[in-house]
């Protein structure tokens, strides 16, 4: 028949942790998506900042800022590179900012990521309804 089990069950700790704890710090979701945030929105300020574009920088920078606790690090100025290519690039990080924003029910950045992302698509408009004359 059945013979139950008399002894304590056998528990593996990871080398380094003792019952229960780590040697490295645990962050929770929400600081994890504070970070994916910053990163996102400090990339969309680099292409920002590579545009020209000096109040909308500024904007992003402050949400940086907020996230990070420190200002972030600016790009040197203006880039050499195709303004419609930085716009898509940048529509697609405001989408990626706007993701992870409404994801962590941050209205400020899902409110600036969503202007970024109108703003970048109203300019690719305008460049492609330029080069098609």
């Amino acid at each position: 028949m059945y013979e139950p089990i008399r002894t304590k069950p056998v528990v593996h700790h990871r080398e380094g942790g003792h019952h229960g704890t780590s040697d490295y710090p645990r962050r929770s979701r929400g600081e994890e998506l504070d970070i994916q945030l910053a990163g996102h929105l400090s990339a969309l300020l680099t292409l920002t900042d590579e545009l020209g574009l000096d109040e909308a920088a500024e904007q992003i920078a402050t949400q940086v800022t907020r996230l990070r606790g420190a200002r972030p690090a600016r790009a040197a100025g203006r880039s050499d590179e195709d303004p419609a290519v930085l716009h898509r690039r940048a529509h697609d990080l405001a989408a990626r900012a706007l993701l992870v924003a409404a994801s962590r029910a941050d209205t400020a950045a899902a409110i600036l990521a969503a202007e970024r992302m109108d703003a970048h698509a109203a300019a690719l408009d305008s460049v492609d309804l330029a080069g098609a004359h």
